[in-house]
């Protein structure tokens, strides 16, 4: 119990130091103006992520936690090595070279770096949540748009402090039209490549897949991060939108490919073993329909909730949840991708799943009984 809640101390602390230094360099307007454009962006972003989870939902502390490390942890890390790397290259190379190092060279490293050593706390520590490619992108995605949240809200006062709301080419609107319209997903694709290499380690107990897969993902999003800000830093206007329509944007539709394809796959793994399940008598054969498709989960939440308002579609869904987990570990105890506690997961998700379909049955109960004691109190 110490340790997560010494760890929202921290980030709390973060939190107020970077609060802090923004005030101290940009003003309090600016500041406030930068967090309001920051957060039209982040929303749609977030949404995004969140459709792609739909299939077994990541739990939302584990989501927030990715976002308030991004936005707070991560950024504090890499303000204070980045700003020591501009120091030096002004020192080296003159004034003016320190940003030029800290954008091409420093932030890439250390921001993908910051914002990976959360993913590596997942794979080591919670390695049962990541089951597979698309887990691994949506933590890496929360992360990433936690990060993106708080530096634009820098940008964005930086920018109004300087030039004010401006218009499409100059000020805030012409920052938010680049940095929340054009390229909001950016920092998300960059660290949506650890996050696929840490999806492939966690689907693999081969040591060797574990170190490489993730150590490949960091260094693409390292290299992606740098040819970005290289662009932007050293190429001028004609070379930013040449990287950003010949490669960031076709590998933003390549990722979104991916991941898509990669959660029909999923799709198709719990259809697989639905029947097996039910042989097994863990869940009743008039069942298989409503968990097989996003649809019928939809319908079965939706009906739950008439029954017995949200406890009922709340506790609908964790049941859903527990049998896409049951269904992914059956899967990978075939495949041999399983650890020494297989057994205590499968006992503790056949338990998870007894006690949310009580949970339902009883929320159901509980507001027909009230409905029949309403119907009683008009009736007099």
């Amino acid at each position: 119990m110490l340790a997560p809640v010494l760890g929202l101390i921290a980030l709390g602390l973060c939190a107020l130091i970077l609060l802090g230094l923004g005030t101290a360099k940009v003003g309090q307007l600016p500041v406030l103006v930068g967090a309001a454009a920051a957060l039209l962006p982040v929303g749609p972003v977030v949404a995004a992520f969140l459709w792609l989870d739909r299939w077994e939902p990541e739990p939302p502390k584990l989501l927030w936690l990715c976002f308030a490390w991004g936005a707070c942890g991560a950024t504090t890390c890499s303000l204070l090595i980045n700003s020591t790397a501009e120091a030096l290259g002004d020192r080296v190379l003159g004034h003016g070279g320190g940003d030029t190092i800290a954008a091409t060279v420093s932030a890439p490293v250390v921001e993908e770096a910051a914002k990976g050593v959360l993913l590596i706390g997942l794979l080591v520590l919670r390695r049962r949540e990541l089951n597979g490619l698309v887990d691994g992108v949506v933590y890496a995605g929360f992360t990433a748009a936690g990060f993106a949240f708080t530096e634009n809200i820098y940008y964005f006062g930086r920018v109004f402090a300087d030039y004010g709301f401006g218009n499409a080419t100059s000020g805030v609107i012409a920052a938010f039209i680049l940095r929340g319209v054009l390229a909001p997903f950016t920092h998300p694709l960059f660290t949506a490549m650890m996050g696929i290499g840490i999806g492939i380690a966690a689907r693999h107990r081969g040591r060797k897949v574990a170190v490489v897969a993730p150590l490949a993902g960091y260094l693409a999003a390292v290299l992606l991060h740098s040819l970005w800000n290289s662009s932007a830093t050293l190429g001028g206007a004609n070379a930013f939108l040449t990287v950003y329509f010949l490669v960031i944007l076709p590998l933003l539709v390549a990722m979104i490919t991916l991941v898509v394809w990669q959660r029909r796959r999923e799709q198709r793994v719990i259809a697989k073993r639905l029947p097996g399940m039910v042989n097994a008598g863990w869940i009743a054969r008039s069942e298989v329909d409503l968990l097989a498709s996003l649809p019928g989960r939809r319908s079965w939440r939706a009906k739950a909730r008439q029954r017995g308002g949200r406890p009922a579609a709340r506790a609908v869904s964790d049941y859903q949840t527990a049998v896409t987990e049951l269904a992914f570990l059956v899967d990978a105890a075939e495949h041999g991708r399983v650890g020494r506690d297989t057994e205590e997961r499968q006992q503790a998700l056949l338990t998870a799943m007894r006690a949310a379909r009580v949970a339902a049955s009883r929320a159901s109960v509980s507001r027909k009984t009230a409905r029949q004691g309403h119907g009683q109190r008009q009736g007099r």
